[in-house]
């Protein structure tokens, strides 16, 4: 194989309650990033397309590029590689733009090189590029972009990931206010230590949450799906949060919060109708602040990255 493209699917991060540790993927929006094999060897950025030159072109500091040298580092391989790289979701939208870079760039070249590794040992190479975007390698984007569905990180030392069942009939309504938080700068403002209450509660929703999906039981999601922890803190950086998470539950979903860092704001439903409902309550709210939205409705992604040709 010369050349592949791969799609690799945003995901939602954290899952209310779920900091650091759970995620899931949805169909729309993603990246796609092609690969080449080239004779001489080495890494090259040679195209990125819709990041408004804003994405490093440096191989060093580039997340496809990082995570695609960590995977060839690891083989001990010198091959040479083209990276043409398409943005086709905002950049720090909270919906794992970086992660989904990293993520097809070493699934591609994975392809590329004959399908060497499974994807759940291709993890820690995309782990790698999220590190080199914000400082931290946390895997609830990347897993779930790799793996597809629902995924549960039980420990990062050592890397433990579960996938986990999910309601087939399960609905995410994704709503992205055209501002933008950096990463780093959500991470920085929260809370270095917190009271054993609080923590006791969050551990009690964790629990619920992912006893509510594998058991298939709603009303355990809706009322697991509450963050005493990061919402209050990082909820304050969203104009409107407070308004559209009300909207979004009036409107009959189980649970609403904020994808990833943000500013994006999920919401989950047990059918498309209600997920439809739901989306267009939660763009409304910010219409009224005048402020411009993606919509993205989308069931639970269970196939993660995906080859184009």
């Amino acid at each position: 194989m010369r050349s592949v493209k791969i799609f690799a699917p945003a995901t939602v991060a954290n899952v209310t309650c779920g900091f650091d540790i759970l995620g899931f993927a949805v169909h729309q929006p993603g990246d796609e990033v092609t690969l080449k094999r080239k004779d001489s060897p080495g890494i090259i950025i040679q195209e990125i397309k819709g990041d408004g030159g804003l994405l490093p072109r440096d191989i060093n500091k580039n997340t496809a590029s990082v995570a695609i040298k960590a995977y060839l580092d690891h083989l001990k391989l010198d091959c040479g590689i083209e990276i043409f790289l398409e943005k086709k979701m905002p950049l720090g939208s909270g919906l794992g733009s970086s992660a989904a870079s990293a993520v097809a760039a070493v699934f591609g070249v994975n392809e590329l090189i004959g399908r060497p590794l499974s994807p759940m040992e291709l993890l820690p190479f995309a782990m790698q590029g999220e590190f080199e975007a914000c400082g931290e390698a946390h895997a609830d984007n990347v897993a779930p972009a790799l793996l597809g569905g629902f995924v549960l990180i039980r420990s990062y030392n050592p890397l433990d990931v579960v996938k986990i069942d999910a309601p087939k009939d399960l609905f995410a309504s994704i709503v992205h206010p055209q501002i933008e938080i950096a990463t780093k700068d959500a991470r920085s403002i929260l809370k270095k230590s917190l009271l054993l209450k609080d923590a006791v509660t969050q551990w009690g929703n964790v629990a619920g949450l992912i006893t509510g999906l594998i058991k298939e039981d709603y009303d355990l999601i809706s009322r697991s799906m509450e963050d005493v922890i990061v919402e209050p803190v990082r909820s304050m950086l969203i104009p409107g949060f407070d308004q559209v998470k009300s909207a979004a539950l009036n409107a009959g979903a189980l649970g609403c919060g904020i994808s990833g860092s943000g500013p994006s704001i999920f919401s989950l439903s047990r059918s498309s109708e209600t997920a439809t409902k739901v989306a267009n309550e939660m763009e409304a709210c910010f219409k009224q602040l005048d402020i411009i939205c993606d919509v993205f409705i989308s069931p639970v992604n269970q196939e993660g990255p995906l080859i184009i040709s």
